[in-house]
């Protein structure tokens, strides 16, 4: 019960990482608000997880949604404790091809949407003067270009830079900002990765998945399960001395 009677926020809830975090943390004893562009979605996983967690719809490209999750959740469980900034999407394609379309869609969700949730909610958690947790999803993507996935990469390693600069801005309200980097997950999302990656590279599907996950040190990808215990440890207070860190939690695709 590390996470006892905090209230949470975790957005792109609803499957995957996000949807694993969710359940751990209230196993943790957290309230979890699952936050999710699916409405149904997130009420459903709200449902399943039951202990008074609560599914909100919110895309987080639009800054009146964002504003609704924060003003909800604080009517509902009367404040927020931690925020996890899991929404994210995937696009690739070689850079002679790469369309203004696909850098606006996922540098959208994946920066500015992570930047401005976490501004809002900090902006909360300063009123609350209590302190509080900011979880980013970075990604391997974000320590090293790949051929393909140019946009991506760089929408990660944003991730990555901004999680040091709101660190280091917030840590004087108490409010620590740090990010989990996963490797190659087995969610929903690598069918779309294995699709986009067979059409390029002109392989059958599943085999650029099957690729990937043999060559993970770890021996095999990751499950989202995999993603929980660094997640919970930066929610707790373990990690009140941590500022501005990235944590790898990828079987070992990268040392640093």
């Amino acid at each position: 019960m590390r996470l006892k009677d905090k209230v949470a926020i975790i957005t792109g809830g609803a499957r995957g990482i996000g949807a694993a975090i969710a359940r751990r943390y209230a196993d943790e004893g957290a309230v979890v608000v699952i936050a999710d562009i699916d409405e149904a979605e997130a009420r459903a996983c709200a449902a399943a997880i039951g202990r008074g967690a609560m599914g909100l719809r919110c895309d987080v490209t639009r800054a009146e949604d964002i504003d609704a999750l924060v003003r909800e959740t604080v009517a509902a469980k009367g404040g927020i404790d931690i925020l996890v900034n899991n929404a994210a999407v995937f696009d690739l394609a070689p850079v002679l091809e790469t369309t203004r379309e696909s850098y606006r869609r996922v540098f959208a969700v994946n920066v500015e949407g992570m930047i401005f949730t976490l501004q809002a909610v900090a902006r909360q958690m300063v009123a609350q003067g209590r302190g509080g947790k900011i979880i980013n999803f970075a990604s391997q993507a974000g320590r090293r270009g790949e051929a393909l996935v140019g946009i991506y990469c760089a929408s990660k390693a944003a991730v990555i830079s901004y999680t040091q600069s709101a660190a280091l801005d917030l840590i004087k309200y108490r409010i620590n900002v740090n990010a989990i980097s996963p490797g190659v997950v087995d969610t929903p999302m690598w069918d779309q990765v294995d699709a986009l990656f067979a059409k390029y590279e002109n392989l059958p599907i599943g085999e650029k998945k099957k690729r990937v996950g043999a060559a993970v040190p770890y021996g095999r990808m990751g499950k989202p399960e995999d993603l929980t215990g660094m997640a919970v440890f930066l929610a707790s207070a373990d990690a009140d001395y941590i500022v501005g860190q990235t944590y790898n939690v990828d079987g070992g695709n990268c040392l640093n």
